[in-house]
């Protein structure tokens, strides 16, 4: 199934060819019919003469309506330019053509409508004119046919020319991702909400579950018809009608895009590299506010330009588009700007869900190259780059490949050295050899800041180096444990050091520690409460093995803690139990100490209670 798109200049027939190919009069508004003029969208289809069916979008020519143009011809594969004999080439066949330019349209025919109304040598110049105005764009050296659509002469050569131009259009990717731009929305009694459009990537079929964005809201697919017929799947780049349950028909309007829930979320912001069109009026400068139109979505928008602050008609370059409404975009999608009543320029979208850079970075700009180069490994690098760490699913949908490409790419980048991966199987995770070195490099200077500035702290809690490093929970752990089994970094249940980082104290700190441990060794079953250590110089003495910490108010030696517990367990072991009492009456100690003593004891898991006594694990 293939759609055909119609473009160019009011009154130059459009509409009539389309009647006259089809049988189908597209213009279904009676404003429409009265003014002898196409306003809305029309569509209709047809037979070639191989039985290859075609839609056909008819798109309205008067400057107008260009917007209403604008939401026709995004994803056709084969674009009718129809110039009319009798006039030539006129501002809006310029325009249109512009656009199928922007779009990347590759194939189409000149159409010349009604030939017969002009001679030989009239019809010559109009198809010298054309070829000219078509030259350096997409569609240089399409084919010119002549038509006389009330005549109906030239149109079997035509539908032949439509069927050869389509032989070689390469089959739709079917990436399991479907996505239906909404042109119409309207209701059927007796089946309710209704929208149609023309499906990209993947499928539909009845009993989907489907997400309708920006808005979010859930439907069921309830039917699916092309070309008014029931179809058990709706195949990519065909156009469909389906019915929805769940949704009413108002609440889904034109822009709004249906597809499988989870994948995809609409943009505030995306990258993109744009073309101001040669013949614009005016330059693109940064901050320029736009009307941004991207199938059938549209909004008003801000052009940040990355790397100038101005394009020149005919330039280039990378931009970041800051939308007014959300728009549910991904990567190489193609769009168009316009301000008041021109055609910019446009582009295609390299970073669907972008963050705000700083102008005139030069790593942000490089990236976006590679992005725009096209290649598959290019592609899956930047998208890589951007999400690291990532998945292999979550890098596809970035690069808008099939995963099983991206997957095979992952694997021969992490063989080259190009990509680190953490874990096994799909839920694997990415980084790009330069993300990896950079964790690693921000891990260190954030756990060499930390033991310069709390020196005597055995780590950093993983918490903090968490937050620091600005990760989810699971990514993190994936990629601490990758850091710890490389020795990059060492550390126990709780924190993180680097390795062959002791607490270190200093000169002064020594002298009180010393004086702390003589006071402990006077009474050393019954030590001293009354003149704690700071939190981090007693924590430095616990961490050196001197001193254990029974609670926050009783602090033993080591010496004396393990001396208590040798005696203890030795006495549970012949008694089979341990009691306060016999505590008390071994070490002449007060109940006090006792209950420190045998709490830590039970936290070591070297005894537990038993009712009032202990009994060891």
């Amino acid at each position: 199934m293939f759609v055909i798109g119609t473009a160019g200049h009011v009154d130059h027939g459009k509409s009539t060819l389309v009647h006259a190919l089809t049988g189908i009069d597209p213009d279904r508004l009676q404003e429409e019919k009265a003014r002898g003029m196409t306003i809305e969208l029309g569509f209709a289809w047809m037979k070639l003469p191989g039985g290859t069916e075609v839609s056909i979008v008819d798109v309205p020519g008067h400057e107008r309506f260009i917007k209403n143009m604008l939401m026709g011809v995004g994803g056709v594969d084969l674009a009718l330019l129809i110039v009319a004999a009798d006039e030539g080439v006129m501002p809006q066949t310029r325009e249109h053509l512009a656009i199928l330019d922007l779009l990347d349209v590759r194939r189409g025919i000149i159409v010349m409508t009604k030939r017969d109304m002009v001679d030989d040598d009239w019809a010559a110049l109009v198809e010298a004119d054309v070829k000219q105005v078509l030259k350096g764009t997409s569609l240089e050296g399409a084919l010119v046919a002549a038509v006389s659509a009330l005549k109906g002469t030239g149109l079997d050569e035509l539908k032949r020319a439509i069927e050869k131009a389509l032989t070689d259009v390469p089959s739709k990717p079917d990436m399991g991702r479907p996505r239906l731009p909404v042109d119409r929305s309207f209701a059927m009694s007796g089946f309710g909400a209704v929208v149609t459009g023309t499906l990209i990537d993947g499928r539909l079929r009845p009993g989907d579950e489907v997400e309708i964005l920006p808005k979010g809201l859930k439907a069921r697919v309830r039917g699916v018809q092309t070309h008014h017929k029931p179809v058990e799947a709706a195949l990519p780049g065909t156009r469909v009608a389906v019915n929805l349950s769940g949704v009413e028909h108002h609440e889904v309007t034109r822009g709004d895009v249906v597809t499988t829930p989870g994948w995809l979320k609409a943009a505030e912001a995306f990258d993109a590299s744009i073309r101001v069109i040669a013949g614009a009026r005016r330059p693109l400068r940064h901050n320029h506010r736009v009307s941004v139109h991207l199938m059938t979505m549209e909004s008003e928008a801000t052009v940040r330009l990355l790397n100038s602050d101005i394009l020149k008609p005919g330039e280039r370059g990378p931009a970041q588009i800051r939308v007014d409404s959300p728009l549910a975009v991904v990567k190489g999608d193609r769009f168009i700007i316009r301000d008041t009543e021109d055609t910019l320029g446009g582009g295609v979208v390299l970073e669907p869900l972008a963050v705000r850079h700083r102008r005139f970075n030069e790593d942000i700009v490089e990236r976006l190259k590679m992005l725009e180069a096209g290649s598959p490994e290019e592609a899956v690098l930047g998208a890589l780059m951007h999400h690291e760490p990532a998945d292999a699913g979550t890098v596809a949908r970035a690069a808008n490949l099939p995963s099983g490409d991206v997957i095979s790419l992952l694997e021969s980048m992490v063989a080259s050295h190009q990509a680190v991966r953490l874990g096994v199987g799909a839920s694997a995770l990415h980084f790009s050899a330069g993300g990896w070195t950079g964790v690693e490099s921000q891990t260190k200077a954030a756990l060499t800041d930390y033991h310069r500035t709390l020196p005597l702290r055995s780590g950093m809690p993983k918490e903090e180096l968490r937050s620091r490093l600005g990760m989810g929970a699971p990514a993190f752990t994936r990629t601490l444990n990758a850091m710890l089994e490389h020795g990059t970094v060492a550390g126990d249940e709780s924190t993180v050091r680097l390795p062959g980082h002791q607490a270190r104290l200093s000169q002064d700190q020594q002298k009180l520690a010393d004086a702390f441990l003589k006071r402990l060794a006077i009474s050393p079953y019954s030590p001293p409460t009354d003149a704690p250590l700071e939190a981090d110089l007693l924590q430095a003495l616990v961490i050196q093995g001197k001193v254990v910490k029974a609670t926050d108010e009783v602090v033993f030696l080591k010496s004396a803690f393990d001396e208590m517990a040798g005696r203890a367990i030795e006495h549970a072991r012949k008694s089979g139990q341990i009691t306060i009492q016999d505590v008390r009456d071994m070490f002449g100690t007060s109940r006090k100490y006792t209950l420190a003593f045998l709490e830590h004891m039970d936290r070591q898991q070297l005894t537990r209670r038993n009712g009032e006594a202990r009994v060891l694990r």
